[in-house]
């Protein structure tokens, strides 16, 4: 594994935590299944990684919940909720109203009209996830060569060749999985993977008292009791940093939701940049002109980790990508 360091843009150390089937693919059947299927996969990716590590990274699947804050959000949730449900036929939600919502989180604000429960939900301390994945890949025979920037790619007979600042690697396979820099990397072998950044921005408080049994859509308590804030979606370029109206309104919607939190004070706050397509969906893809050469990105990296690590990467050490993500393959973009 080749990694520029921590000079590289890193969405895997600034997001959200949730495992979140919840509005995933609600259009576009294909990634509601493969999401459905990451799911239903992450406590087997838990219990691998607990029996490597022997460490807790905190997953739990008590379920979740989207918030809405009036009668158009609840009508639109459950409009879209139905349409998910057709295409992953074994996901289950239930929408609740103000009263019924407040029984399972108690302490909800009066602007709260209700909600979508599912049970498929949960999440994760994302940097424990991070760190696992790391120790994971180191045991079972992986090497991460860190501040290695890649500065060329191709293909030489049988295999690839990487240069970096500092060495020339060579290898079988090779898969492109650098979250934004995917796209300059994939055209040094003439991959065309359309990328764009969003960035959001997550406020953290300090430890409460446990008071949220489970996630909820831009709320969600960690096992060591500080609660996160989240989240805007902000098109500004490569920007990584935070200002001050959007933690505002972050911070007014929580109120809103747990009017307790008002008396909670913030202790972090940072911006992240998400990895989006054009469609906002994952790309799959295997090189037409140099087989054996992946890219693989997506916004929703946690949610799918499990996905990645149990169903795409044996695929890829084969050759092939599974069939049931063929649809999102790079080629959907060509006459957009």
């Amino acid at each position: 594994m080749l990694d520029e360091g921590d000079v590289a843009f890193r969405a895997a150390r600034g997001n959200f935590g949730l495992v979140w089937v919840q509005g995933k693919g609600t259009d576009f059947p294909p990634y509601a299944q493969w999401t459905w299927t990451s799911a239903q996969s992450w406590p087997d990716l838990d219990a691998e990684m607990r029996e490597i590590t022997g460490e807790d990274i905190g997953y739990r699947r008590p379920g979740g919940v989207e918030i809405c804050l009036d009668a158009d959000e609840f009508e639109s949730t459950r409009k879209a909720m139905g349409r998910l449900q057709s295409h992953a036929r074994h996901f289950e939600f239930q929408m609740l109203d103000r009263q019924a919502l407040s029984e399972l989180l108690p302490g909800l604000g009066p602007d709260v009209a209700g909600g979508c429960y599912s049970l498929a939900d949960g999440h994760v301390n994302p940097l424990g996830l991070l760190r696992s994945l790391h120790q994971c890949f180191k045991v079972k025979g992986g090497h991460i060569e860190g501040g290695a920037r890649v500065v060329a790619i191709r293909r030489q007979d049988a295999s690839f060749v990487v240069d970096t600042t500092n060495a020339r690697h060579h290898g079988r396979r090779l898969v492109l999985a650098a979250g934004l820099g995917t796209e300059a990397l994939a055209a040094m072998i003439g991959m065309q993977i359309p990328l764009r950044p969003e960035r959001g921005q997550i406020l953290v408080t300090e430890r409460l008292r446990p008071f949220l049994s489970m996630p909820v859509s831009m709320v969600r308590q960690t096992t060591e009791g500080s609660v996160q804030l989240g989240a805007s979606k902000e098109n500004v370029g490569f920007d990584e940093g935070t200002q001050a109206p959007v933690m505002n309104a972050i911070a007014a919607r929580a109120v809103r939701v747990f009017p307790h939190l008002a008396r909670a004070r913030v202790v972090r706050a940072w911006g992240a940049l998400r990895v989006m397509t054009p469609d906002t969906y994952p790309i799959y893809a295997q090189s037409p002109q140099h087989p054996g050469a992946f890219a693989a990105v997506c916004h929703s990296g946690v949610t799918l980790a499990a996905a990645h690590a149990l169903h795409l990467a044996p695929a890829i050490d084969a050759g092939v990508l599974p069939e049931d993500i063929a649809p999102m393959n790079a080629r959907r973009f060509d006459h957009a």
